[in-house]
């Protein structure tokens, strides 16, 4: 069950590219364990909004905290250091690592106290696919073994809070379960996930609450059960 204290919170969030002012005053709140849909046609800002709070996208404004520090104007690894994890659209692999060194290059010591972290063992136990290709390069995996090991490097660095950007992206149907799957995992494993993916059903039955960006600003949010129901969803998706 997600916490009640925020691990990650953004107020009044503003980001442009250049001249181009991409989102306006967005507010966002995950809680400990919490998993959050974030909705939208493309070009909306959902990927705008990800990379500013990774500390990707300089010219922002607003305040972006995690565990209660202020990381508004935190560089990318200062905002992975305080336990944040990225899988990126299109995977950000290594092609010339290969499984093994893609996986192992990242992983950072299982949290002390008996919490059940990532191992190696545990992340090929979740992929087995990637098993059988430990020893190849991550240039000669098809897309989704690229996409399970993006995902399986983010969970070796121990987050406790995952954003994944259009994880099932251009990948075949089977594949495309497998990784919901997983992100059902994530989710029981009290790690806070953010979600962005065109499927929005499938974001809405796995998130606990979601919000929606038209044009940089967020125009519906709320439990992810009631949105499925909300009859102006369909026409600010597109579909």
């Amino acid at each position: 069950m997600a916490g009640t204290d925020p691990i990650l919170s953004a107020r009044g969030v503003h980001a442009w590219y250049g001249s181009s002012h991409v989102l306006h005053g967005v507010d966002l709140d995950i809680a400990r364990g919490e998993t959050v849909g974030l909705l939208g046609r493309n070009g909306m800002g959902k990927s705008t909004l990800i990379r500013t709070l990774l500390g990707h996208v300089p010219q922002r404004e607003g305040r972006i905290a995690l565990d209660g520090h202020d990381m508004s104007r935190a560089r990318p690894h200062e905002v992975a250091r305080r336990g944040v994890a990225y899988v990126p659209e299109g995977r950000g692999i290594f092609p010339n690592l290969s499984v093994r060194e893609n996986l192992v290059m990242a992983a950072r010591p299982a949290p002390a106290g008996g919490a059940r972290g990532w191992s190696l063992e545990r992340v090929l136990q979740t992929f087995p696919r990637l098993q059988e290709r430990l020893g190849h390069l991550g240039a000669q995996l098809s897309g989704g073994e690229q996409q399970m090991l993006s995902i399986g490097r983010a969970l070796l660095t121990q987050p406790r809070l995952v954003i994944l950007d259009e994880a099932t992206e251009g990948l075949a149907p089977l594949i495309v379960a497998e990784i919901w799957r997983v992100i059902g995992q994530i989710r029981t494993s009290g790690i806070a996930t953010l979600i962005v993916d065109r499927d929005y059903r499938k974001v809405l039955a796995q998130a606990d609450r979601a919000l929606v960006l038209q044009k940089g600003r967020v125009v519906l949010q709320g439990d992810a059960a009631a949105l499925r129901e909300a009859p102006e969803l369909a026409s600010l998706l597109g579909v």
